[in-house]
């Protein structure tokens, strides 16, 4: 049982000269309040009748119109029952109205008497907005907004009796005999067997229903200082309107700084900060599409991988976003500045002006399909800068057939925003660059130890030798000549093994420090091959080496790399499987090509003493030793592999180790690129230089 039309929109229909106007709670509280007053004031017995949107707020005044009840035996309470609100006739009449009524959003309060007249008429209008957005705030449940009539208008009062009688008895019904007492007191014409007001009549002419403003006294109370009253409430309100919305504006862009800072205390992880920070910015701006991205001036595409998004607008979630091509992207550069479209059908003439017709023309095609494509009807994008320098862009789009105006304080809000996410970027920028100096110093200091120990053992170990062969030459003049020449082949192999190390440790500075001069020219790789093998058989001339079988075919593509630098890995990836493989083991060199990468993989294969798995990555370490630096049963530096990781990745390959286990041999990969793989010669260019 609801009545769902309000009794001001009916009101209006009846009486058609009136003109609802905006109140405001504060004002409608100061009105009831005024009204209720001139009730307990005077010494009249009027019709008092008023409705409460909730139970709640009745009972905020019930001790008034306990008060009121005193005075007269004609007052109705109308309210939506919370607890313990029902139809009652203990101090006057309650009426418990379903909440789904029209009254639930009304603000009525009729006074009606011989000697004056009044009603407050007003249906709440929709501040859901104002709710949402300054939440935080007590004070703006004051400022509540009701269209609605003030009046002291006889004619007008009446009507509103009848009206709010017709909700009186649809709720209680047992009341007719009092409301049928009322009307004939108060001069209402109301049909009551119908339901509906009677056809209208002129009031008794005692004088006392004529009037149509009330009088307390001799002072007129509907007069000009009324008036200038309720003009400074609303007046008033509007000001405090303006000032809550100030400070929620302020503490909306507080709390999201603080949102983005306490997410940097927890992580300074990029992708997590802005990963909250499109989140909560998407949602305070309303939206339809937020993303924020990392990029720099040069960069021509960037990758979107974080977003905000309002159902049913599109993702650009991993979609790669043009940058060089977007003129709103090089407007920020040039400036420096946020760059607001506020309706993209106008895109501005100014955009463009500083380019070429060509370049003008490919640049407006380039947004008039990104605007197209993705929807964008309003364009907002804000730098994230830190001292001059770009760290990356906020854009956000709203999407569909209406424009968008986001508001001076809403820009102002992204530019705060997008200074704190800048200073947070460095920040973690800066943490990582420690984290990566960190990690170089710890570097350092393994190799300062290793170079210790090896230099504890592969340097003073043969300079002992030397020296003892040397004085021996020296203080035995008459040493047989075959011992003589067993001395001098010891010295000279001890001086070749610390020329290896010095030489292999200058040849990895080089290469870490990229001093090294590069020639990338196009070769066969079984010409570097047969080089690689010509050099360690050289080198092992008496020493009987496994069994080495070369599987490479001539029909290979050629590879783009550095001969001599090529030759120099393959020749220790061979003299390393050779030295770990018995005589009579073997030693495999393969190749193969593969077309989807546009890479050739060289796989040196040996049945030698093979490498644990937990150590397949640990080998490619600067002064690795299998079995330690000071215990090894066979030579070397150590530098060897990490050498060749440094050459390999330096010509835009890679190079990984695999093996069974100890003792079932190993497998050493490497990739380098083919000729007319450009995307690999380009990232080898990027890395020599």
């Amino acid at each position: 049982m609801t009545i769902p039309k309000s009794v001001l929109a009916e009101l209006v229909l009846e009486v058609q000269h009136i003109k609802p106007q905006i109140y405001f709670k504060s004002s409608l509280t100061a009105l009831s309040h005024a009204m209720e007053d001139q009730v307990l004031a005077s010494s009249d017995q009027p019709l008092v009748i008023a409705t409460f949107q909730r139970e709640h707020f009745y009972r905020q005044e019930a001790h008034r119109y306990r008060r009121i009840a005193n005075l007269t035996s004609q007052v109705y309470v109308l309210a939506a029952p919370e607890t313990e609100f029902k139809n009652s006739s203990e101090y006057y009449e309650t009426v418990a109205f379903n909440s789904k009524d029209a009254l639930s959003r009304e603000w009525n309060l009729l006074v009606l008497g011989q000697q004056y007249s009044s009603c407050l008429i007003c249906n709440e209008c929709d501040n859901s907005g104002l709710v949402d957005e300054t939440s935080q705030f007590n004070g703006m449940e004051q400022a509540r907004r009701f269209e609605g009539i003030w009046t002291f208008d006889h004619q007008v009062c009446v009507q509103s009796a009848i009206l709010l009688f017709h909700r009186i008895l649809k709720y209680r019904p047992e009341l007719k005999k009092k409301v049928q007492l009322a009307t004939e007191v108060y001069g209402i014409n109301l049909d009551l067997k119908k339901g509906k007001k009677s056809p209208k009549k002129k009031s008794p002419s005692n004088g006392k229903n004529k009037q149509t403003s009330a009088v307390i006294g001799n002072t007129n109370f509907h007069d000009p200082f009324a008036q200038r009253l309720v003009t400074y409430l609303q007046a008033s309100q509007y000001k405090l309107i303006k000032a809550y919305r100030s400070i929620a504006a302020q503490e909306q862009k507080q709390r999201l700084i603080n949102i983005i800072s306490s997410s940097m205390r927890r992580s300074l992880d990029p992708d997590e900060i802005i990963k909250v920070a499109v989140a909560e910015l998407g949602k305070a701006l309303l939206a339809d599409r937020c993303l924020i991205y990392q990029c720099r001036p040069t960069d021509e595409i960037a990758t979107i991988t974080h977003e905000y998004l309002r159902p049913s607008v599109k993702s650009l979630l991993n979609q790669l976003w043009p940058l060089k091509e977007n003129p709103l992207f090089q407007k920020v550069i040039q400036t420096k500045e946020r760059v607001y479209i506020e309706d993209t059908i106008l895109l501005p003439e100014d955009l463009l002006a500083k380019t070429s017709e060509t370049t003008k023309s490919q640049g407006r095609n380039s947004i008039e399909n990104l605007i197209s494509q993705w929807e964008i009807s309003s364009w907002l994008i804000m730098p994230l800068l830190y001292q001059g320098r770009l760290l990356g862009i906020v854009e956000l789009h709203n999407c569909g057939s209406c424009s968008h105006n986001w508001s001076e304080e809403q820009t102002d809000l992204v530019e705060a925003i997008a200074t704190q996410l800048s200073m947070t970027l460095i920040q973690a920028e800066t943490y990582t660059h420690l984290e990566e100096l960190n990690q170089q110093l710890e570097a350092l200091d393994r190799t300062r130890s290793n170079l210790i120990a090896i230099t504890g053992h592969e340097l003073r170990t043969p300079l002992s030798t030397i020296q003892v062969c040397l004085e021996s030459l020296s203080q035995e003049p008459d040493m047989p000549e075959e011992l003589r020449q067993v001395m001098l082949e010891t010295a000279l192999a001890d001086a070749d093994r610390m020329r290896n190390l010095v030489q292999d440790f200058l040849t990895l500075s080089h290469l870490e420090s990229g001093r090294v001069e590069w020639n990338i020219e196009h070769l066969p790789l079984l010409e570097c091959v047969d080089l690689a093998l010509s050099s360690v058989r050289a080198h092992n001339l008496e020493k009987e080496l496994p069994n080495i079988t070369t599987q490479v075919s001539s029909e290979l593509p050629l590879v783009l790399a550095d001969g001599e630098w090529l030759v120099e890995v393959l020749s220790k990836l061979l003299d390393n499987a050779c030295k770990f493989t018995q005589a009579e083991g073997k030693v495999i060199i393969t190749a193969t090509s593969s077309n989807s990468e546009n890479m050739l993989e060289v796989t040196i294969s040996d049945t030698g003493r093979g490498i644990e798995p937990a150590r397949l990555e640990a080998v490619f370490d600067r002064f690795y030793q299998e079995e330690g630096a000071l215990r090894r049963s066979v030579g070397g530096t150590g530098l060897g592999l990490a050498i060749c990781r440094q050459v390999i990745t330096r010509l835009g390959g890679k190079i990984w180790a695999e093996s069974a286990g100890k003792d079932r041999g190993s497998q050493f990969h490497f990739t380098i690129p083919i000729v007319g793989n450009s995307q690999k010669q380009q990232e080898m260019q990027k890395k020599l230089n």
